[in-house]
C-alpha cells in the first residue's frame, strides 16, 4: 500500500520523545486500543534490535498475529522500525518515526507506515478498508502518545517478555 502517515505536535523537547520511543515496551501503552496481547522478543528493550509481538484487533482479521523490531535509531531524530504480520507473516511493514523539533519547546511527530502485500486476499482485504481502519487507529495512537507525554503518566500495563 502507498505510505500512511499520521502526525501529532507535542509540547515536549525531541530528545524527551525520543527516548520514550526508543524503549519499544513503552508501545503498548499508546497503542493497546488496538494492538493487544504484547509480548517482548528481547530483554533489552531499547535500541537496535528490540522487538515486539503483539495482536491486531482488526476486523474480519483472522490472522492478527504481528512483529516489530526497530532495525535503526537516529538520535533524536528517527526510528525506522520493520516487521511482518498476516497470515504465514507474509505482509512487510515499515515503520518511521520522525522528530521535528517545531516553535518553542514542541516537536512535530510523524509516523509513516507502509506495507507491502503479495497475495491479492492481503491485497483486497487492504483495499476494503484495511487502510482506513489502521489510519482512524494510527492517529489515535498518536493523540495517546501526545496526552501521555505532555501529562507525564503512563497508561497502562508496559509490555514483558514472552515467557514472563
Amino acid at each position: 500500500m502507498d505510505p500512511l502517515t499520521v502526525s501529532t505536535t507535542i509540547a515536549k523537547p525531541r530528545e524527551q520523545i525520543f527516548d520514550y520511543l526508543a524503549d519499544i515496551a513503552n508501545h503498548s501503552e499508546f497503542t493497546d486500543h488496538y494492538l493487544v496481547d504484547w509480548h517482548l522478543l528481547r530483554e533489552n528493550t531499547i535500541g537496535a534490535g528490540a522487538g515486539a509481538r503483539f495482536r491486531v484487533k482488526a476486523p474480519l482479521s483472522r490472522f492478527s498475529w504481528a512483529d516489530m523490531t526497530f532495525s535503526e535509531l537516529q538520535p533524536p531524530f528517527r526510528i525506522v522500525e520493520k516487521g511482518r504480520g498476516g497470515k504465514y507473516n507474509r505482509v512487510r511493514m515499515l515503520g518511521t518515526y520522525t522528530l521535528t523539533p517545531g516553535p518553542g519547546d514542541t516537536t512535530k511527530v510523524e509516523y509513516t507506515l507502509e506495507t507491502q502485500v503479495g497475495m491479492l486476499s492481503d491485497r483486497l482485504m487492504e483495499t476494503l478498508g484495511g487502510r482506513a481502519w489502521t489510519r482512524r487507529q494510527t492517529a489515535k495512537a498518536m493523540r495517546r502518545l501526545r496526552t501521555i507525554l505532555e501529562e507525564g503518566r503512563g497508561r497502562g500495563r508496559r509490555a514483558s517478555i514472552a515467557s514472563q
